[in-house]
């Protein structure tokens, strides 16, 4: 199985938010967002070595808002420019001997170990593994002149973690940047992997708005109604 390595993304503001404060350190559940995502991935990957990548202007505060809550034991080092930039930052932050690693949206805080542990099994017997959802409403792509219809059945949701073996992760991220790099996924297919899909969760989304945070309390209230 291997030494499993985990890099969570945070480089995100709090403009869609309309709040002074980052979105990925304000609280749901009593605590941060990107401590709730840390601490689920601690709980799915006994061991696993967790890397959180942060704006610079932002590590000394996540320092100091992390000191007042239980979050599992990480390391944070800063991003860069564009998101590809802050993943290899987060890769490179790894130690040598770990030979999975998983990258995931610090913001996707409702992600479960459920999820996780699918896509890290998966990982097992493939060498990169994302989940997705399918697409349920319709999509047009717009032309010059017009606009047509994609065929909904051909189209998936990409969510993360994305998880890759190591050696593979690390060889894509040597890559220049390119525009066409969406996703880690992108990165790694632009070397002739062949990706492979599991089942996401459609709870599992990005926090982005006020709407969002709303929503994700409400779960969090009814999961715990649930217990």
């Amino acid at each position: 199985m291997g030494k499993r390595g985990v890099v969570i993304v945070a480089g995100g503001s709090g403009r869609r938010m309309h709040s002074a404060l980052p979105k990925q350190f304000m609280l749901l559940g009593g605590i941060p967002v990107v401590a709730r995502t840390i601490n689920i991935f601690a709980e799915a990957l006994p061991g696993a070595e967790i890397v959180v990548v942060l704006p610079e202007e932002h590590i000394a505060m996540w320092k100091n808002l992390a000191a007042r809550f239980d979050v599992a034991v990480h390391k944070c080092v800063a991003g860069g420019a564009e998101r590809f930039h802050s993943v290899k930052a987060g890769i490179e932050a790894l130690s040598e001997d770990v030979t999975s690693i998983a990258v995931h949206d610090g913001v996707r805080a409702l992600v479960t170990k459920r999820l996780i542990i699918r896509a890290a099994l998966a990982m097992e017997e493939n060498d990169a593994v994302i989940p997705v959802i399918e697409v349920v409403d319709s999509y047009r792509r717009v032309e010059q002149g017009g606009s047509t219809t994609l065929p909904r059945s051909e189209l998936r949701i990409v969510q993360t973690p994305q998880i890759f073996k190591s050696s593979i992760l690390r060889k894509a991220y040597t890559q220049e940047f390119d525009q066409a790099f969406t996703d880690d996924a992108s990165v790694v297919e632009a070397m002739g992997i062949k990706i492979t899909l599991v089942d996401g969760e459609r709870t599992n989304i990005k926090l982005t708005t006020p709407e969002d945070m709303e929503w994700a309390e409400w779960m969090l209230q009814r999961e715990e109604c649930d217990k």
